[in-house]
């Protein structure tokens, strides 16, 4: 008996999420009665975008003020039966130190990962999560500071006359760590090619003198 797929109603899931580029707080899918609830509860407004209708909190909220609307609508929307994915990072329920302690305990993993790694792929994984081009740690870490050195740039002031500029430092810093993160993706590369045993080469044949048969 063949067995036929489910039927879901896929605009009943809402997400509300973060968008990248313009910073607003969005939210995506849902029914009239979800939409209801997100324009009550968390104060999202009504959006026309090119694939229908979306929702989005007004321009320019505060994060925390981004945070807390977002928490209170996921939270109305489960209470009332919805299916909902929420930004961890709109989470407000979500403590910031638990989420510390959770990036050390990744952190360490990783070193005991390299640790006991017992082939040059497991190495290679390891090297992976540090340095990968988008999601890497070190990647990740310097988008950090360069905005950390975007910031202070429109903070600080002219530095003291034969002094150096801490801050054009904390920029060539972010240009190290892209360095560093090339050559650790070109170790990772040279560590996960597999291993080529050195050809052994044989003995050239012994030439062996014929016997010379000697007539008396």
């Amino acid at each position: 008996m063949k067995q036929t797929e489910p039927d879901f109603w896929v605009l009943e899931y809402v997400t509300i999420t973060k968008d990248p580029r313009t910073g607003l707080v969005v939210a995506i899918g849902g029914t009239e009665k979800a939409a209801d609830i997100l324009q009550r509860t968390g104060g999202f407004l009504s959006a026309p975008g090119p694939r229908g209708d979306y929702h989005r909190l007004q321009h320019g909220l505060p994060v925390e003020q981004q945070r807390r609307k977002a928490t209170a609508a996921s939270n109305a929307l489960l209470a009332a039966g919805h299916s909902v994915h929420l930004d961890p990072m709109l989470n407000m329920l979500v403590a910031p130190d638990g989420e510390r302690e959770a990036a050390l305990r990744y952190l360490a993993g990783l070193a005991e990962r390299a640790a006991a790694a017992t082939t040059s792929s497991e190495v290679a994984e390891v090297l992976t999560e540090i340095a990968a081009p988008v999601h890497g740690l070190l990647p990740l870490a310097r988008e950090v500071v360069v905005r950390a050195w975007i910031a202070a740039s429109d903070f600080q002031g002219a530095t003291p006359a034969g002094e150096p500029d801490p801050i054009a430092r904390l920029g060539s810093t972010a240009t190290s760590m892209s360095e560093a993160a090339r050559a650790i993706l070109h170790a990772r590369n040279h560590v996960a090619r597999p291993a080529q045993r050195p050809a052994t080469t044989s003995p050239p044949p012994s030439r062996a003198q014929p016997a010379v048969s000697r007539r008396r």
